[in-house]
């Protein structure tokens, strides 16, 4: 089942026999086969498949794109992301650069191998504790994007992960969008540090849950920034909000299924003239404040101030379907989507 799982001509959307690249369905399903490329990658690696016995190249090479490099972790020599180049054949070269990649950059998630687990669990913790721009591997990522984007610019690249691979994505964007480059980015299940409020069933004590959140919120952060004053003419948040990244969750999966109620709070909270309290809490965590509190540093990569939200609404069996990467190009899904702007 597993190899079954990790091969595309058994898994993969092989439906996808000619990609529009300004249909979103298809932007999305080609986006998320390349993250899965990457945990073939390391698979591949794990389990020394070289040559014609590798499962990783179809995952790529079914949409015109060359793996230029791997991205390697200094720590346990794991293969956490890839840089793709798209090439199309010459026939179809005209038709085909409309909306399309020159570049994507794919990270994987964590991998549940004893080969890589140790490390993807313990960058897991550090995403926890607010403090994953502080690690080699996020370094590197940065570097590569930085060097990329460099080369050939902003506009040409695309940014993609998977679970932990979203939140290194989600740090590569932000880090990018904070010089003025703005990525498109495919966020697949990204993690949202927060209990699991969306799973809440009666929609007034969820609401009211929310607003007593936000409420403490706001008032530990202007207690925080009455100690350590900040320049209020630049606000940090507000100059992301031009990065409008694409976050694909699923209702049922509790790592991800918070952004929902995120940017749905934040505009209730405008509806009910709320506005400037939320506007302090949707930039600000509990855990991060806590953190500033005691003197440590943190980066809540979770929240962002603007997003392209797509909610798979279709059943999912059990929790691993609904936080899998391989939901996201099955045919005849059924999609919400929703633009959230930050005002």
């Amino acid at each position: 089942m597993e190899s079954e799982r990790e091969s595309f001509d058994l898994s993969g959307p092989l439906h996808l026999t000619y990609v529009l690249w300004d249909n979103a369905y298809h932007r999305m399903s080609v986006a998320a086969s390349l993250v899965q490329g990457v945990y073939i990658l390391e698979r591949d690696r794990q389990e020394k498949r070289e040559g014609q016995n590798a499962l990783a190249p179809p995952w790529w090479t079914f949409f015109h794109f060359k793996l230029l490099r791997p991205l390697v972790d200094d720590v346990d020599s794991s293969i956490f992301g890839a840089i793709y180049e798209f090439r199309p054949p010459s026939s179809q070269y005209n038709d085909t650069l409309y909306r399309s990649p020159h570049y994507v950059i794919a990270f994987r998630g964590t991998l549940t191998k004893s080969h890589s687990v140790s490390r993807d669990i313990e960058l897991d913790i550090h995403f926890i504790k607010q403090g994953l721009h502080q690690t080699s591997r996020s370094e590197i990522a940065i570097q590569a994007v930085q060097n990329t984007v460099a080369t050939v610019g902003d506009s040409n690249v695309w940014l993609a992960g998977h679970s932990l691979g979203s939140a290194m994505a989600m740090l590569t964007g932000k880090t990018m969008a904070k010089n003025g480059m703005f990525i498109e980015s495919f966020l697949f299940n990204p993690p949202f540090v927060s209990a699991p409020i969306e799973r809440i069933k009666d929609e007034r004590v969820k609401h009211g849950i929310r607003i007593a959140g936000s409420v403490i919120t706001a008032g530990l952060t202007i207690a925080m920034q009455a100690k350590q004053p900040k320049d209020l003419s630049v606000d940090p948040f507000a100059a992301l909000a031009a990065w409008v990244p694409g976050l694909f969750v699923n209702p049922s999966d509790h790592i991800c299924s918070e952004y929902i109620g995120y940017f749905e709070h934040r505009r209730k909270m405008d509806e009910i003239g709320a506005g400037v309290i939320e506007r302090l809490a949707t930039q600000n965590s509990l855990g991060g404040l806590l953190m500033s509190a005691f003197g440590k540093e943190s980066e809540p990569l979770h929240l962002i101030p603007s997003a392209s939200l797509t909610v798979n609404v279709t059943p999912s069996r059990d929790f691993k379907e609904a936080h899998g990467i391989h939901q996201w190009w099955k045919p005849d899904l059924q999609l919400e989507r929703k633009l959230y702007n930050y005002k």
